[in-house]
């Protein structure tokens, strides 16, 4: 059951993680074409934050929200915005365009968030 239960998850956060992914991209393209690319990344996070949250735990991990895993969700999260701005920043400075460079980040940022969102979800669930 567990492993089942595990997989359900993952396809749920593959679902909402495309959807907030996709959200975060919008945005950020969007804006960077006015504002700077750091400033437009990070209002991009923001929005695309607020609806992960919101469907993270209603539907990946088939949670209510609550303060307690909205903060863990929240401190989860501050460690996932900074890997992504600093590998952001980074495939910028190689040369990766400003339209890629946001690619590139989500192809390692997104694992890492997995596993961070469902120690959250699952530990608050515990506790």
């Amino acid at each position: 059951m567990q492993k089942k239960e595990t997989l359900g998850e993952l396809i749920r956060f593959g679902i909402v993680g495309t959807t907030a992914a996709a959200i975060h991209y919008a945005v950020y393209w969007i804006l960077q074409h006015w504002i700077e690319v750091n400033v437009a990344y990070t209002i991009g996070y923001v929005i695309s934050f607020l609806v992960n949250y919101y469907l993270s735990a209603h539907f990946t991990f088939k949670e209510k929200t609550s303060t307690k895993n909205g903060l863990g969700f929240g401190g989860a999260h501050l460690v996932n915005y900074l890997l992504h701005i600093v590998l952001f920043n980074f495939f910028l400075w190689i040369g990766l365009s400003r339209e890629l460079a946001p690619i590139a980040v989500l192809a390692i940022a997104v694992p890492t968030n997995f596993v961070l969102v469902r120690f959250v979800f699952k530990h608050f669930k515990r506790s």
